[in-house]
């Protein structure tokens, strides 16, 4: 089952999905804007992914905290926790997920001070479905093949 939460409202949207052998890989959006949110979740999501979606860093954390993920995208600019502050929790917890940073604003310095956050990519906004989905796949397979079996 595929599912996107909308917080504040926590609005639950479930699509129906075919079975699977393997299930599909679970994925946490993070985006305030709203239409880049639900964009992004679409296209995750007719892609065969099971996708949730929050508003900021921390509806975030507290997803994170509830459902195990196999790959975080996040925003970085945004209000409440950012995605760099979020992704410092995450790795102060020893959480081993993957990581892309997807933002319009890169805090390169901000990174190269803290090569521990491990970020397995960085998307550039504005980026297509395509290069998103390349990603994605790109990540997770890498993540899969250095998985332990």
């Amino acid at each position: 089952m595929n599912t996107s939460l909308e917080s504040p409202s926590k609005r639950v949207l479930v699509l129906p999905m075919q079975r699977q052998a393997n299930p599909p890989h679970r994925i946490l959006l993070v985006d305030d804007e709203l239409s880049a949110r639900e964009l992004h979740v679409g296209v995750l999501i007719r892609s065969g992914y099971n996708v949730d979606a929050a508003q900021d860093g921390a509806d975030a954390w507290k997803a994170l905290t509830d459902v195990e993920y196999d790959l975080l995208i996040t925003d970085n600019r945004m209000p409440r926790v950012t995605g760099l502050e979020l992704i410092k929790k995450l790795r102060s917890e020893d959480m081993k997920l993957s990581v892309i940073l997807a933002s319009g604003t890169l805090p390169t310095e901000e990174l190269e001070r803290h090569p521990w956050m491990r970020l397995d990519a960085i998307l550039p906004k504005p980026f297509t479905p395509t290069e998103l989905l390349d990603t994605v796949k790109t990540v997770l397979q890498t993540a899969d093949s250095t998985r332990p079996k």
